[in-house]
C-alpha cells in the first residue's frame, strides 16, 4: 500500500484530516498530517518570518526523515502552493500531486494574486487592521461553506491567525515539479473560489474531479473525500 501526505490549509492544523484518517488508514495506507510552522498545535512557532519557504520546508524534512517514497501528497486550499514547491524539491518522492480545492501555482506566482481581487482586497483590509499587518485573521467558516452546528463547534476553537508571509512570497520553482502528475479536487457547494484553478488543471491535462460540499471537505464529508483519494491512490 502507499502514503499519504495530507497537507492543511490557512488558520488550519493536522488535526483537521481526523474524519478522514481512519478511511485511508482502514484500506492499509500509510497517512501523514503533519502540521505547519506557526498555527493550531505550533502557534507556539509563530513569527513574521514564517513564510511559504518555512512551510515547503516542513513538508520535505518529513517527507525525508520519514524516508516516504511514492506519496500521495494532498493540499488543501492554501497548501496548494506547498504541494507545488515540495513537488518541485523531491520529485522523487511523490507519485501523485493532489489539489482539493487549492491553489494552482505556477513560479512566480504568490497566492494573495492567485485569489479573485474582491476576496484578496478583504485579506488585505483584515491584515492591514487585526491581522497587525503580519497575520491573516481567521476567516469566518460560513464564507467556506460550513453550516453544519457540530462542525462549526468543532473547528471555530482551533482555528488560528496565519502568517501573511506564506500569502505573499512567490513560488520558486526549477521546473521539476512537472515530473509528478497532478489530480484536482473541487469542492462546489459553496462560493467556488478555487473554480479558475480547476480550469488550470484541466489546461494541463490532468484529472478534475468534483464533490459536493463546501470549502471544508475533509470536515463536511469525509467519507466521499476519503473514496476519492483512495481512488487517486489505485
Amino acid at each position: 500500500m502507499g502514503t499519504f501526505v495530507l497537507i492543511h490549509g490557512a488558520w488550519h492544523g493536522g488535526w483537521v484530516w481526523q474524519r478522514v484518517v481512519s478511511s485511508l488508514r482502514g484500506s492499509g495506507h500509510e497517512v501523514h498530517t503533519p502540521t505547519l510552522t506557526g498555527v493550531s498545535d505550533r502557534a507556539h512557532t509563530l513569527h513574521p518570518q514564517v513564510g511559504l519557504n518555512t512551510h515547503i520546508d516542513d513538508v520535505v524534512a518529513l517527507i525525508e526523515a520519514y524516508d516516504i517514497e511514492d506519496a500521495v501528497l494532498v493540499g488543501h486550499s492554501y497548501a496548494g502552493q506547498v504541494v507545488t514547491g515540495v513537488a518541485d524539491r523531491v520529485p522523487e518522492r511523490i507519485a501523485r500531486r493532489v489539489y482539493l480545492d487549492a491553489f494552482v501555482g505556477d513560479d512566480g506566482d504568490a497566492a494573495i494574486d492567485l485569489l479573485p481581487e474582491t476576496v484578496a482586497e478583504h485579506y488585505r483590509d483584515s491584515v492591514s487592521g487585526p491581522g497587525f499587518g503580519w497575520l491573516i485573521p481567521v476567516r469566518p467558516l460560513s464564507k467556506l461553506g460550513v453550516t453544519r452546528e457540530a462542525d462549526l463547534k468543532w473547528l471555530t476553537p482551533r482555528l488560528t491567525p496565519h502568517p501573511w508571509l506564506t500569502y505573499t512570497e512567490p513560488l520558486r520553482l526549477v521546473g521539476r515539479a512537472e515530473q509528478v502528475g497532478g489530480t484536482f479536487i473541487e469542492c462546489t457547494d459553496w462560493m467556488r473560489v478555487f473554480a479558475p484553478h480547476a480550469q488550470r488543471a484541466r489546461a494541463r491535462g490532468w484529472p478534475v474531479l468534483e464533490i459536493a460540499t463546501g470549502h471544508e471537505a475533509m470536515v463536511t464529508a469525509p467519507d466521499d473525500l476519503a473514496k476519492l483519494l483512495l481512488d487517486v491512490a489505485a
